[in-house]
């Protein structure tokens, strides 16, 4: 099977992953916890959000982590933005890519940006255009293209024309989000060649979650179709807080462990990922999920 040699791993622990905690954590706990993930390999790390501190508390202090974190060459540094304020303050700390999002559902768009989505892609146009003009490169995340929680199913039609739409105002790639984690590979096969007859498989990123156990098949199914950009959390923290039952993200050890398996280079240390996870269990104090993470940390337990 002719799979892509590498892929590029978006860790969205920082961001996605700890946007729903109810442990109080710390922005010197942050800037350790990226700047383990930075010594991994990764060359992607969304690092915060510049969003209300009232609806999502965690992410208050994005600016202070993303100023003391220690940035190295060569990698990513996304931080996620909702308008133009969002994108104010990402200039204002130098940040030099950044992530908006919308839905493919009305329901979810009207419940988390009370907006709908042609109302959220159009307040987009600003952000993308500004961002554009000063050199910041924007991602695109498309929450709900499997299913809604309020709606039940999306139209594979609807991902397209949202996807679309932002790629008419300028958003450089577009992440496919299965919100609830409900996707199957029939559904990732019908979506992705949907949106590849419109855009090249590199501009294109999988964002699974695992409720249901399918994101690594998921992902898997994804990458014999020739997509090689997967979001992931490291020890598999955090979930949509936004989406009823949108409860486990992909950890990040699990993918690098499958990819390994499979021969395709993700340039990631698997050990000292899971060394970034371990530092992460106890600030959150709660048990991480990741299968790959905990067995290998049960293994180290074992041989001491």
């Amino acid at each position: 099977m002719n799979l892509p040699e590498r892929v590029t791993i978006v860790e969205v622990g920082p961001r996605d992953g700890l946007q729903s905690q109810g442990a109080t954590i710390s922005v010197a706990d942050k800037v350790q916890f990226v700047d383990l993930l930075s010594g991994t390999g990764l060359r992607v790390i969304e690092v915060g959000a510049f969003v209300s501190a009232k609806v999502v508390p965690q992410l208050a202090e994005s600016d202070k982590v993303f100023r003391k974190i220690h940035k190295l060459s060569g990698v990513r540094y996304p931080i996620l933005v909702p308008d133009e304020q969002g994108l104010e303050r990402a200039l204002e700390v130098g940040a030099k890519e950044i992530a908006v999002f919308t839905a493919a559902s009305e329901t979810f768009n009207q419940k988390n940006g009370n907006a709908s989505i042609d109302e959220s892609i159009e307040g987009l146009r600003l952000v993308t255009r500004r961002a554009r003009h000063e050199g910041i490169r924007v991602r695109g995340y498309v929450f709900t293209c499997f299913g809604c929680p309020y709606e039940g199913a999306v139209d594979p039609g609807k991902v397209s024309d949202v996807v679309q739409k932002l790629d008419g105002i300028g958003v450089d790639e577009f992440s496919i989000g299965d919100t609830i984690g409900l996707a199957n590979p029939a559904q990732i096969e019908t979506v992705f060649s949907l949106l590849m007859m419109r855009h090249r498989p590199e501009r294109l990123a999988l964002h699974a979650h695992d409720t249901r156990g399918t994101a690594l098949a998921n992902c898997y199914h994804a990458l014999t179709l020739g997509i090689s950009i997967f979001d992931s959390s490291a020890g598999g923290v955090g979930g949509c807080p936004f989406a009823p039952g949108a409860t486990g993200n992909l950890a990040t050890e699990d993918l690098v462990y499958m990819m390994s398996g499979l021969g395709v280079e993700t340039g990631v240390d698997l050990d000292k990922l899971v060394d970034a996870s371990a530092f992460l269990e106890p600030v959150l104090k709660t048990r991480l999920p990741g299968r790959t993470y905990q067995a290998i940390r049960a293994a180290r337990v074992a041989g001491e």
